[in-house]
């Protein structure tokens, strides 16, 4: 079942930013996609909850250097 998690950053600031969270993302097991908005500094991740989690997502984005924390919307 895949869930729809949005994750909040205001620290990238630049394409190549962006490219490497979504390349780290989508990168891992369980994600079906993930896609940074960059203007609106949010982080979209569609993925199942039983093989990865929000805290493997987060961990993921610090994991190249950004801090994410799990947004409302």
């Amino acid at each position: 079942m895949t869930t729809n998690t949005t994750l909040r950053s205001d620290e990238f600031s630049c394409p190549s930013c962006v490219s490497k969270i979504e390349t780290k993302l989508n990168g891992l097991d369980g994600v079906d996609n993930a896609e940074v908005k960059f203007s609106s500094g949010r982080i979209l991740v569609d993925h199942d909850a039983e093989k990865v989690s929000v805290k493997e997502l987060v961990d993921a984005v610090a994991a190249v250097g950004y801090t994410a924390k799990p947004s409302a919307y």
